[in-house]
């Protein structure tokens, strides 16, 4: 009897974790060449939106298909949403711009030239109702406000900002690549109001918030690591290895995974037991360059742009462009 209750314990243990693990799904093919950035995701109206060069490639999330451009940019990065404004927002780097459109025709409606260089990533906070675009060429962070299609203000960063998320409650966490450390940003005074280091050095691209725990999680390229802060402290809790080129990360709340996107060819699935025990569960294969993914929390696939390159080169093949989806098996 015992045996036999070990046995189904170990079936349960099993059947968990063999249905967290991800297998690829389809790939949705687009249209247009350039190069790739990041991915993200509208959940109200059920979009997701993909960086390429000088558009923006628009997919249905029911359908799974390419339904719409946005074009005529200059050099693109990130796309960020504000459903209360029925807005999108597109760091045109190359521009030195901020590109509105509406989310429901995909039309775009005026840009914001922006007094900094090299916007790069973007995101709208929900608390100040203002878009920011960290700006890798400029050390900044420039503020837009998303009613009056107007610059409203400027963040000193003291280094090159990566990515960056809000907690929705007055504070945005930022890394600083060549500082290897995490900003704490106070939108209500537009200010740093703290700094804190990533150990070990690894020069920090993405980063992903679980707001109940209070954590946050910067992945790192030199060092291929996620690094785990307690941002009540400050204090690295814990670091997991992940793959090479890592670019970006994302944490689903429900299923407690996290996702690390790396160009090497990997996904890294990182399962979060308690709120400083951390665990790889599967190295997903991908495709090389595919560096930068989106989770929809609402059927916990991730997205994942890239394209085909000639073998050995950094040659992309024309017409090869796409995302991979991947789901739980």
């Amino acid at each position: 009897m015992k045996k036999s209750l070990l046995t189904i314990a170990a079936l349960l243990i099993g059947g968990a974790t063999f249905a967290q693990t991800y297998v690829l799904d389809k790939t949705i093919p687009l249209t247009g060449e350039g190069g790739y950035d990041y991915l993200s995701i509208d959940k109200v109206n059920n979009r997701l939106y993909v960086s390429h060069g000088t558009m923006v490639n628009v997919v249905d999330l029911a359908t799974e298909k390419q339904v719409g451009v946005i074009e005529n940019l200059k050099g693109i990065h990130g796309i960020a949403i504000d459903n209360k404004a029925n807005l999108g927002f597109i760091s045109d780097g190359r521009a030195n711009q901020v590109v509105a459109f509406d989310l429901k025709t995909l039309k775009t409606v005026g840009s914001v030239p922006l007094d900094s260089k090299g916007a790069d990533a973007i995101m709208y906070d929900s608390f100040s109702d203002r878009v920011y675009t960290f700006n890798g060429d400029s050390n900044n962070s420039s503020v837009v406000n998303p009613n009056t299609l107007k610059q409203v203000g400027t963040i000193a960063l003291g280094g090159a900002p990566e990515f960056a998320v809000s907690d929705g409650k007055g504070k945005i966490y930022n890394n600083l690549e060549d500082k290897n450390s995490l900003n704490v940003i106070d939108t209500k005074t537009l200010k740093v109001i703290k700094n804190y280091p990533l150990a070990p050095k690894g020069a920090p691209t993405g980063i992903a918030l679980d707001e109940k725990n209070k954590r946050t999680f910067s992945v790192s390229r030199e060092n291929n690591s996620m690094v785990v802060i307690d941002i009540t402290t400050g204090k690295v809790v814990a670091t997991v290895p992940i793959g090479a080129g890592v670019d970006a990360v994302a944490y689903d709340a429900e299923t407690k995974l996290i996702f690390c996107s790396n160009g090497d060819g990997t996904t890294t699935i990182i399962k979060q037991e308690s709120a400083d025990k951390y665990s790889v569960i599967q190295t997903l294969a991908t495709q090389n360059r595919a560096k930068t993914l989106a989770l929809d929390s609402k059927t916990h696939k991730i997205y994942l742009s890239v394209v085909n390159f000639e073998p050995g080169t950094r040659k992309a093949l024309p017409n090869s462009f796409k995302v991979l989806v991947y789901k739980q098996q």
